[in-house]
């Protein structure tokens, strides 16, 4: 029988030197970091937004899609941004101007959209063509009088950033950029632009001026009856109408979208948010001041055959205000003005 200390010894010999020649293990590989979740402060009165499920928020989605909002990396030349034409000083409207002019120096044919509280719409552009923010996104890149690229272009540019393939990766998961990422992740972005901060807001009708009281009153009764199309809580019903403008170009709105003779010269009701910095107003701008558009709905209306029902007093103009009450209700949509969401810095090209 064999010495059983020898025999121990030498299977513990033969275990240690098994172990000393066996190739390493393989360090076990960290886990890639996922995208953070982002919860959307949904502001106190205001509908769920709209957030497609394959397009969760995220805090590094919504850093990248505002660094790609102000980036002109996405125009032909690199001379042009989304924030180009929406700046923030102006509720994300293109300064005053009519028509944008895109960087070919071809100006534009509607004005140029606000960009706040978007998520709660489901069409957007003028004429609502678009069902989403992720597809609007898409557009101005390849238009030929905005940014006129292509996105094969600018996906190519974005790749060859130093940059952007980690921020992607960093947001999608992957750094093999596409179109439709950085759609994506402007329209994240957008969600967040909210503007929910005006002084009515803020003191309710109790706390406005005696002026803005009665230009509430106006507002919200048939005296002037703006309350059907800008009643809701974010004073817009994000529907169409033609609101009696006089026709002074072919542009048929809404119309040329579904072909239907009844939707001709409709166009989308803009929000009365921050209307004080949007100027000018209409989709074709057309009017310069607050004051133009009222005279509109007090007395310039025009009757067309698809003239929104609620353009009752079409007949004689429209609503016929005093110039005290104009002036009252100008006080009062002054009121919806939003200097913290003008001047909040997470909104800034950063």
């Amino acid at each position: 029988m064999k010495n059983p200390l020898l025999y121990l010894l030498s299977l513990f010999t033969t275990l240690f030197l098994y172990q000393c020649n066996r190739a390493p293990e393989p360090p076990i590989p960290e886990p890639e970091p996922t995208p953070t979740p982002y919860v959307i402060e949904i502001p106190q009165g205001f509908p769920d937004m709209i957030i497609p499920d394959n397009n969760p928020m995220t805090e590094e989605g919504i850093a990248l899609g505002r660094k790609l909002f102000y980036d002109p990396i996405l125009s032909a030349d690199n001379t042009q941004s989304c924030g180009s034409c929406h700046a923030q000083e102006h509720g994300f409207t293109d300064n005053l101007k009519a028509f944008s002019v895109g960087i070919d120096g071809i100006e534009g044919t509607r004005n140029s959209m606000p960009i706040f509280n978007a998520g709660w719409s489901a069409s957007f552009f003028w004429d609502g063509r678009e069902p989403t923010l992720e597809a609007q996104a898409l557009k101005p890149v390849t238009n030929p009088i905005e940014m006129h690229n292509t996105w094969p272009a600018a996906v190519a540019s974005l790749q060859a950033h130093p940059e952007y393939p980690d921020l992607f990766k960093a947001a999608f998961e992957t750094d093999t950029i596409t179109k439709d990422l950085a759609a994506k992740a402007i329209a994240q972005f957008e969600r967040t632009i909210i503007s929910a901060n005006s002084l009515y807001d803020q003191v309710g009708l109790d706390g406005l001026s005696p002026a803005a009281k009665r230009g509430f009153d106006i507002f919200y009764t048939e005296r002037g009856d703006c309350f059907h199309c800008h009643g809701t809580k974010l004073f817009t019903d994000n529907d169409f109408h033609n609101n009696g403008l006089e026709v002074l170009s072919p542009d048929i709105g809404y119309g040329e979208i579904t072909g239907l003779d009844s939707d001709f010269f409709k166009f989308k009701t803009p929000s009365l948010r921050n209307i004080e910095f949007t100027a000018p107003y209409m989709h074709d701008g057309r009017f310069q001041t607050l004051e133009e558009v009222i005279n509109h709905y007090s007395e310039g209306l025009v009757f067309s055959q698809t003239i929104d029902p609620l353009m009752k007093n079409v007949g004689q103009g429209g609503v016929q205000l005093t110039a005290d009450e104009k002036q009252d209700l100008i006080a009062f949509l002054k009121a919806l003005s939003d200097t913290s969401f003008t001047n909040n810095p997470n909104y800034s090209q950063p």
